[in-house]
């Protein structure tokens, strides 16, 4: 039996917050009915057409579920809901603040046609009626979340803000979405009721941003920019060698000697008064970084990779895209298997922590209202309603 056999969630969900989300809970077991708008779907299925005319945002956070398409502002639609939602154990929602609760999907009035739901509202600023705050109806996007929650102030360089790679707002949010549920779900194991949870982008984020934001918890000046080298701690980050770069980091005294000793192959240096601590490797981290690149363009990736290990000193190689498909580690612990999608199958990474099929479950990637006329029939609507709800472009 896999974790979550059993549970139901319905979702009415977009972007990647709510459905990275939900992915996960379909990854244990529990069975996703994903509402979508007829003929549109969520608008991430268009984002792009990388994966064989498929959105790459759309395959990563999607597979596993099933697709309804449903017109959520048309009175019938309403009763479908209802019905579905009668019988689910969750409902998932990153609609517009407030929207969920114009359509008549707030806890409060769910939790009275069934006291078992547990209702996750995601948002950008939190859909607090009592306290909204002043930023509650703010769009909120990935990017102007890192943005509002000061993670742009600690990326990029001295001279330029630069936003992480991949939607790490939306991801957060969607994991505390995620862990918040696992534990409502236990939650209501004891006490038989459900509850709602109400998920913020920023704070997400905020609570990602706590080493520094305890850095400067007495007014004092922020981490610097420093580009992919880490801000506090030196020597910690890119060097170039003869024939590309390499990726390390020194974490303590100790490691500090045996870089200087084995890598740099000059241990005098670790006991250079301007060297002799990280703080002193922070504040005279040009000079060092002089030293160490004078060192590494004599020699190969490969000859210094060596003398790291040897050392006992981190160290990774810079992969692009393509090294990461065929990255030795993720092949040896065979964490990539293949799923299903309209056109066809596609690799995908096993859940992270689980290796035994047992435990998960990993079914395709839903075309737009794949699952509805099934869905439906199931809720016992005849095959002439199903017909009359296409016609009337409610499904």
């Amino acid at each position: 039996m896999r974790p979550l056999e059993g549970i139901t969630v319905i979702t009415l969900e977009h972007a990647i917050a709510a459905p990275f989300c939900t992915r996960q809970l379909a990854d244990l077991g529990a069975r996703v009915i994903k509402v979508e708008r007829p003929n549109v779907g969520d608008f991430a299925r268009k984002y792009d057409e990388r994966v064989d005319g498929m959105s790459s945002h759309f395959v990563w956070t999607n597979r596993s579920k099933e697709s309804l398409t449903l017109d959520v502002k048309a009175e019938p639609a309403k009763d479908i809901l209802y019905k579905l939602i009668s019988k689910a154990d969750v409902l998932v929602q990153n609609l517009a603040p407030g929207a969920a609760a114009r359509l008549g999907l707030s806890y409060e009035e769910l939790s009275k046609i069934n006291p078992k739901i547990i209702v996750c509202d995601i948002s950008g600023y939190g859909d607090d009626q009592d306290n909204p705050g002043p930023y509650r109806d703010k769009k909120a996007y990935d990017l102007l979340i890192q943005s509002e929650s000061g993670f742009l102030s600690i990326t990029g360089t001295p001279t330029d803000y630069v936003k992480a790679g991949c939607s790490i707002a939306d991801i957060a949010a969607g994991m505390y979405a995620y862990t918040n549920i696992l534990a409502a779900l236990l939650e209501r194991n004891q006490t038989g009721k459900g509850k709602r949870i109400d998920i913020s982008m920023l704070e997400s984020m905020t609570e990602w941003m706590g080493y520094p934001l305890y850095y400067t918890l007495r007014g004092d000046t922020p981490p610097p920019r420093t580009g992919s080298a880490h801000a506090t701690i030196y020597p910690y980050g890119p060097f170039p060698v003869k024939d590309g770069q390499v990726m390390l980091g020194i974490q303590n005294e100790r490691e500090w000697q045996a870089f200087c000793e084995i890598v740099l192959e000059h241990s005098e240096i670790a006991v250079q008064a301007e060297f002799i601590n990280n703080t002193l490797r922070v504040k005279n981290r040009e000079s060092l970084r002089n030293i160490i690149i004078d060192k590494f363009s004599q020699l190969s990736r490969d000859d210094v990779l060596v003398r790291l290990d040897r050392a006992k000193i981190a160290n990774a190689s810079v992969n692009e895209m393509q090294d990461v498909w065929e990255h030795p580690q993720l092949k040896a612990r065979h964490r990539w298997m293949q799923v299903d999608t309209p056109i066809g199958k596609v690799p995908t990474l096993k859940p992270v922590g689980l290796n035994n099929e047992h435990d998960f479950v990993i079914k395709a990637v839903p075309d737009l209202g794949e699952n509805s006329k099934d869905i439906l029939t199931e809720l016992n609507y005849s095959s002439n309603e199903i017909e009359e709800l296409e016609q009337l472009h409610i499904i």
